[in-house]
């Protein structure tokens, strides 16, 4: 009986045991095929993934350089410091490498600690390190290696980082990048894709101790270097535009900055661009300390908040960005779309007396602030004299429709297409409801706004015979081995002017600037054509309940044959004046002074201008002192000889300087006699007979600068401050500009 159950039992037992096999076995098969089938793919990754170490290689991003090739923007070559966490034992070593790197990279200790905690081959710690702190990294990697024995766990990749040769010149037209190296503001910005290379790739095996196999086992992706830019900018140009801005922005005071634009008035590519007051690309990021100390003194809750206001307006391109009413500079528009219609002609005369009523609305003169008027004059008169009620005379001949569609036509109520981030629309009347009084304003500039560019470009379309060109900063793109992959072509927009039209228009502008408002943007030796312009702000009032004002001028050269039209625009002059022919006639006509002669326009001088014209030097040294004297006076120049030797020694003026005729040479025969110095004296506030006068009892030389023949003349600006130390004979250039100037 007992038998019987035990048998029964073994049976039963085995029949569970082969049900519990079957299954098992069952489910290892489903397991199987599920893996198979459904996870295979994931699981091939994943087998992958344990095998092979994929690190990204960085690429090189394209040089930016000016239009003769000079370098403005670059890569440089640096390291960054990488970890592989999957290679580290315990947290030990971890606390071990974190501790190293945080003291040797100045970061954070727990950052890099948390890091190291992560599962891979490859975690960044820190990028763009320069040369010395690789160093200090290769000797702590051997350090691990040789003291800790921990192994592949930090290691150096080549990386790069963006530099800016020049500093802050032409800041806002080139910007600035990431850390990242992605372009941020500016051209880096706007061709940030064509810059921008390809990332490589380093593919290695690894064995099942995660460790990398011999070289056989890897594959090496290069890189491919970004392409580069050169633009239309002239380095050379845009240092002389930025180096007087910023002696008329300190000599007047000017409170929110200033834009120069130089162009070339046929194919509208632009040599400079420059928004005076901006930033170093090199440190973006940093503020002036006076604007950082305003910064302080707000409650805390709100310094973040005005320091990325700040910034914003530091990177801010003016040129482009920033709207302005065009006030008197507008007013050759407003003629030349009369002259085109045939609704004038140079003969057309108009009445001023000191102001105008249109609507019922009486507008004024700039005459009229000091009781005058300009009575009759011809179109010609009207022009040099900046009349308004002329100019609204001419509106309404114009009428609203015909005004609407020139302004139009010359690229107003459009954006230029620059090749620039950010540029802004034109701010106009609704048209739906424009009326008599706004087409009043509109005639002499005032109550719409346009961009710096925008009035440029208008300008260079009379200067270039009536064609509106679109703007451009890229003149080409090349590949990484310098090969052409592009190149700009003049995009001509339209034709907006008869070249009839455009000749007289630039004959009336090139007599302004000789004889009429424009008078202080004259040249010696050029013929320039311009326009002053002086309009109220939008904001009508300042904190102290004072008119705020734009100071500018237009022109171009030479008159009768363009090549570049000029740009100078002063937002907010605070000192004594505020005029365009005061302020920003007489440093175009600096700028023009070096410019010019640099693009080798050809010179035309008058019979006075070549009486008064300065003389290069020649090299006396060596000479014995009567020799030097006899050749001295020869070339048209006075002497001054020091000290007690036979022989000449050193002079001053240097050989090769220019200076006035009848200017004076100092002739050294001895060492003591070179230490010797006068002091510059104040030239500025002086007629050019003064300033001649100081520079001969100072023994100095003056260079005469901007309009120094007329009787109003008087000295506003000396290249070498008041009281300086300087030898004796130390050339001093001195710029006039008219006095009494009132647009």
């Amino acid at each position: 009986m007992a038998q019987g159950a035990n048998q029964k039992f073994t049976k039963r037992a085995t029949r569970l045991l082969a049900l519990i096999l079957i299954i098992g076995f069952g489910a290892a098969i489903v397991r199987l095929g599920f893996l198979q089938l459904v996870q295979s793919a994931d699981l091939q990754k994943r087998a992958v993934d344990q095998q092979l170490s994929d690190t990204e290689l960085s690429a090189k991003r394209g040089t930016i350089y000016d239009t003769n090739g000079k370098i403005l923007a670059a890569s440089a070559s640096v390291w960054k410091v990488v970890l592989a966490p999957i290679y580290f034992e315990d947290d030990e070593e971890r606390r071990i490498v974190a501790s190293g790197l945080a003291r040797i990279l100045e970061v954070d200790e727990e950052t890099v600690f948390k890091k190291a905690q992560q599962e891979s081959y490859y975690v960044e710690v820190k990028r763009q390190i320069e040369s010395d702190t690789r160093e200090k990294v290769l000797k702590f990697m051997d350090e691990l290696a040789d003291v800790h024995e921990i192994y592949n766990t930090v290691y150096l990749l080549d990386d790069y980082k963006r530099y800016y040769p020049y500093g802050s010149l032409a800041s806002s037209v080139i910007g600035f990048t990431g850390a990242d190296e992605q372009g941020l503001a500016g051209l880096e910005y706007q061709y940030d894709e064509v810059l921008t290379g390809s990332p490589g790739r380093l593919v290695t095996a690894v064995d099942s101790l995660g460790t990398a196999m011999p070289f056989e086992y890897s594959q090496n992706i290069p890189a491919g270097d970004g392409n580069n830019l050169v633009l239309t900018i002239d380095e050379t140009i845009q240092s002389i535009a930025e180096k007087y801005m910023l002696q008329g922005i300190e000599n007047n005071a000017v409170f929110n900055r200033g834009v120069c634009i130089i162009m070339d008035v046929n194919t509208g590519a632009v040599r400079a661009m420059a928004s005076v007051g901006g930033f170093d690309p090199n440190d973006p990021f940093t503020l002036s300390a006076e604007k950082e100390a305003e910064i302080s003194k707000l409650p805390e809750k709100d310094r973040e908040n005005a320091r990325y206001e700040a910034l914003s307006h530091m990177w801010r391109n003016k040129a482009v960005s920033d709207t302005y009413y065009p006030g008197s500079v507008f007013k050759m528009c407003t003629a030349a779309m009369a002259l085109e219609e045939g609704l004038v002609t140079e003969n057309s005369t108009f009445y001023c007396n000191g102001a105008y009523t249109v609507a019922d609305v009486t507008l004024g003169c700039h005459v009229q602030t000091y009781g005058g008027s300009h009575g009759t004059q011809n179109l010609r008169e009207s022009i040099k004299n900046s009349c308004n009620p002329a100019l609204m005379q001419i509106g309404e001949l114009i009428g609203i429709s015909k005004f609407n569609q020139y302004y139009d036509a010359f690229g107003f109520s459009e954006r230029t297409g620059i090749d620039l981030p950010g540029e802004a629309e034109d701010i106009y009347f609704d048209r739906d409801t424009m009326g008599e009084v706004h087409l009043a304003t509109a005639s002499f500039g005032q109550n719409f706004a346009i961009t710096p560019i925008q009035m440029a470009t208008a300008v260079a379309s009379i200067a270039n015979g009536g064609y509106l060109v679109q703007p451009h900063m890229v003149e080409q793109i090349l590949d990484s081995d310098g090969n052409v992959i592009s190149t700009t072509s003049t995009e001509v927009k339209r034709q907006v002017l008869s070249s009839e039209t455009a000749a007289t228009i630039c004959d009336i502008l090139e007599e302004n600037a000789v004889s009429g408002s424009g008078k202080n943007g004259y040249v010696a030796g050029y013929r320039v054509a311009g326009k002053t312009g002086t309009s109220e702000k939008k904001v009508d009032l300042n904190e102290d309940g004072v008119q705020d004002y734009i100071s500018s001028f237009c022109g171009f050269a030479p008159a009768e044959k363009a090549e570049v039209v000029c740009l100078v625009f002063f937002d907010t002059p605070t000192g004594a004046a505020y005029y365009g022919s005061q302020v920003a006639a007489p440093v175009f006509a600096q700028i023009m002074s070096e410019v010019l002669p640099y693009m080798e326009v050809a010179t035309q001088y008058t019979e006075e201008e070549l009486a008064n014209l300065d003389t290069t030097t020649d090299t006396y040294i060596g000479m014995t002192v009567d020799d030097a004297v006899s050749a001295a006076e020869e070339g048209g120049f006075t002497t001054w000889v020091k000290g007690d030797g036979d022989k000449i020694i050193g002079q001053m003026p240097e050989a090769g300087t220019m200076i006035p005729q009848g200017g004076n040479v100092v002739l050294y025969t001895d060492e003591e006699s070179t230490r010797d110095t006068t002091t510059v004296p104040k030239f500025t506030g002086y007629s050019v007979n003064d300033v001649y006068y100081f520079a001969s009892y100072y023994n100095l030389n003056v260079s005469i600068s901007g309009m120094s023949s007329a009787d109003a003349s008087v000295a506003y600006s000396q290249s070498i401050p008041e009281g300086t130390e300087v030898a004796p004979g130390t050339v001093v250039t001195v710029s006039f500009s008219a006095g009494g100037g009132t647009d």
